[in-house]
């Protein structure tokens, strides 16, 4: 399985991120000094793309994958992907407070932490659908590290298309997101007109 080692800093420094949408408070003390050159517009559309895909942990078979689906939905294509990419299980697993990163909650739905409508999921890629109940199992709800993860993330705003109980640690997808409720700074459309060259 492939896995990205660059350090997250380093990655949100070359991408212009602030680090929070991933999770991490922390704060990159280096000031990237760039050159004054001038970006072409197949530089910005790739790296929109490779924000996306930073932002959300895909790699880029899989990550062209969900473009090929959106394209295929009615719609606008960028809007689409970004309700695929929103409506991963890892994704919403962090939304939900559930994990402080956005890796952390990549591994707690790898390790058969999370159960989608009672079924155990372990696959961060699945996409809910609205109505879904994802819960952390009965078994994992005591364990140490889940109750430091809900002292740390406890308190993160909860975006509206999700409902979460946080005693009971589950939470409902009330509706799949419109472009307005994700807070993600990237130009979708930026990314269609990369793949529809």
């Amino acid at each position: 399985m492939a896995v990205n080692k660059t350090p997250v800093l380093k990655s949100c420094r070359s991408l212009g991120l602030e680090p929070s949408y991933l999770g991490y408070d922390k704060k990159s003390k280096r000031n990237l000094t760039r050159s004054n050159r001038k970006v072409s517009e197949y530089g910005l559309q790739l790296k929109e793309k490779q924000k996306a895909k930073f932002i959300y942990g895909v790699l880029e078979k899989p990550f062209h994958n969900y473009y090929l689906k959106a394209d295929q939905m009615k719609g606008m294509t960028g809007t689409n992907l970004m309700t695929i990419l929103e409506s991963r299980l890892d994704n919403v697993v962090f939304r939900l407070g559930f994990a402080r990163t956005r890796r952390e909650a990549r591994q707690i739905v790898d390790h058969k932490f999370v159960t989608v409508n009672g079924k155990c999921v372990n696959i961060p890629s699945y996409l809910v659908k609205a109505g879904d109940v994802i819960e952390i199992k009965e078994s994992k709800k005591n364990i140490q590290r889940m109750k430091d993860v809900i002292e740390v993330a406890g308190g993160r705003l909860v975006p509206e298309w999700l409902d979460v109980d946080a005693e009971k640690l589950q939470g409902t997808v009330k509706e799949l997101p419109s472009r307005e409720q994700i807070d993600v700074p990237v130009d979708e459309m930026l990314i269609v007109e990369l793949y529809s060259k």
